[in-house]
């Protein structure tokens, strides 16, 4: 009897079999012939079907092959315009830079975003099979990345490098993220028809543990702290509706929050480590939200959520007190008083050239109630590119909760460790607040930041950051120590090719006002350093 994994290979092989020559070969008799081996896809576009060949594995290999060292992959000459003719001037290319407009959330980018636009080896691996083919037809896209880094650091503590990101481990190799796409996106260049769209994006790796949404997977942070986890930050649909002055966007789902120069994910960043102010604030949102162009040059944005890194699921949810206390004296509390509904609100303005772009943001807002990360943002990001080499990158915003219980008063602590509040968790629970008086039982955690990256591009391949960041946890709530800090890095990306690159980079963090590094509060370590030099490396290979 035939064992069973032979007719699934073989099913497997009918799927992925080879199926005519890919979308935009040679339509003429000719075929191979226009195209003798050798044939340069940079040339003459239509030789990429016949340079990458018809096995899929082959075509994967001599795609990454044929894109190694340029910037940028064969250009489809009948592809449609991939932006709207009125549209402020891109600012920048990818490579070096990890965006090729100025950042904003919540959206798929208006005006210049085409299904199937993304530069995939998968997908041009699969492209003449009808697995592709119906993928192509669909505009739906399958890719992602592998993220691997590695630091060397004057801490030693397990876990003692944070308050950096993502980087928590001293001294270490390991796989940050894993990373799948399951795509459609909206064409967005068009005002003729409503579009619509959706992401998929399970992560696996370190990293898990910044995206973790409280009732989604996040027992895997905070009952056990795995070292490795998985989570979806993004599962959302989006609708896009042009008729409406330059075109409105809908998410629903799950996304990414709003603002901030960074993201969670490895490839939109300057640098592998994250900025402080970017490690401690706001990372997901669940509900619904709208971008509307008002011009080319104005955009406004209204969204309602469930809060902050937290499930609609637990609205309303009550739980076993098991430690009453004057701070919580029921039999039972909310289990996150932070899962209520939440207003996110932003307005955004680019210039004609490109070069400028303002983004004002108030982010998750509700009565800000003590939570799991419940965090009332009211920020702003500011971008100038003075020429083709330099530009730069500023976010400061204020960030704060209410009534958190007070580390100084040893009534509260004891409430707390005994699971009396709920934000009482085994591991990486909210933090408290070091309150002005060992009297109080609570009181409001703000922090107040202010980070600037400069970008000098040497090269289309190359991209140097200096990052200058203050950020004051006034109360100490994010980090767990009342201080400022000063974080000062520098780093280099480099690309090999689109599909690879490494990204360099030494950083120093102090605390000024006494030591807060290289503690582990899971550990229950205290802090032994004021300072800590870090340097580190990570590489991103894109498929």
């Amino acid at each position: 009897m035939r064992p069973p994994h032979v007719s699934l290979m073989a099913l497997l092989a009918a799927i992925m079999a080879p199926s005519g020559l890919a979308h935009g070969a040679p339509a003429d008799a000719r075929g191979q012939a226009a195209c003798p081996s050798g044939g340069d896809p940079y040339q003459t576009y239509g030789c990429l079907a016949p340079y990458l060949g018809d096995n899929v594995v082959e075509r994967f290999f001599r795609y990454h092959k044929l894109v190694w060292g340029r910037d940028s992959a064969p250009s489809d000459p009948n592809a449609p315009p991939a932006r709207r003719q009125i549209w402020p001037a891109t600012p920048h290319s990818t490579p070096p830079m990890p965006f090729t407009e100025w950042p904003y959330g919540g959206a798929t980018s208006i005006g210049v975003t085409r299904p199937n636009s993304v530069d995939s080896p998968f997908m041009n691996a699969i492209a003449n099979t009808p697995v592709g083919r119906a993928l192509r037809d669909s505009h739906i896209q399958i890719y992602g990345w592998l993220n691997v880094g590695g630091n060397v650091s004057s801490n030693s503590v397990r876990g003692g490098n944070a308050p950096a990101a993502y980087l928590y481990n001293p001294n270490t190799v390991q796989l940050d993220q894993a990373v799948v796409y399951i795509e459609r996106l909206p064409d967005t260049v068009q005002k003729d028809r409503i579009d619509w769209g959706f992401r998929i994006a399970p992560i696996f790796g370190t990293n898990y543990r910044y995206t973790s949404a409280y009732g989604l997977f996040s027992g895997q942070l905070l009952q056990r702290n795995n070292n490795y986890g998985y989570d979806i930050p993004m599962a959302y649909g989006e609708l896009f509706i042009p008729q409406i002055a330059e075109g409105l966007l809908i998410r629903f789902g799950r996304y990414i929050s709003l603002p901030d120069i960074e993201a969670q994910l490895a490839p939109n960043n300057y640098m592998y480590s994250h900025s402080m102010t970017y490690t401690f604030d706001n990372y997901t949102n669940t509900g619904i939200n709208g971008t509307l162009a008002l011009t080319r040059n104005w955009f406004v944005q209204l969204g309602l959520s469930v809060g902050t890194d937290t499930m609609p699921w637990n609205m309303g949810q009550r739980v076993f007190n098991p430690f009453p206390n004057a701070l919580y004296p029921g039999p039972t509390f909310k289990k996150d008083p932070g899962a209520q509904p939440s207003v996110t609100a932003g307005v955004r303005w680019t210039s004609d050239s490109g070069n400028d772009s303002v983004y004002a943001v108030a982010n998750g807002i509700n009565g800000g109630q003590w939570g799991y990360n419940n965090l009332q943002w009211f920020g702003l990001t500011y971008y100038h590119k003075f020429n083709a080499e330099w530009h730069i990158a500023f976010e400061t915003y204020r960030m704060y909760q209410r009534g958190v219980a007070n580390a100084n008063n040893p009534a509260m602590v004891a409430a707390y460790l005994a699971g009396g509040m709920p934000q009482s968790q085994p591991f990486n629970a909210p933090g408290m607040a070091f309150c002005a008086t060992a009297t109080q039982l609570s009181c409001n955690a703000s922090v107040q930041t202010y980070l600037a990256y400069v970008n000098y591009r040497p090269s289309t391949m190359d991209n140097v950051t200096l990052r200058l960041e203050f950020f004051d946890d006034r109360q100490g709530q994010r980090t767990g120590v009342k201080s400022r800090y000063v974080n000062t890095g520098l780093g280099w990306q480099h690309w090999f090719s689109p599909q690879l690159e490494i990204r360099p980079e030494v950083a120093v963090y102090w605390s000024l006002d006494g030591r807060a590094l290289n503690g582990n509060g899971n550990l229950g370590i205290a802090p032994t350093r004021s300072r800590a030099i870090i340097g580190s490396m990570d590489m991103i290979l894109h498929f």
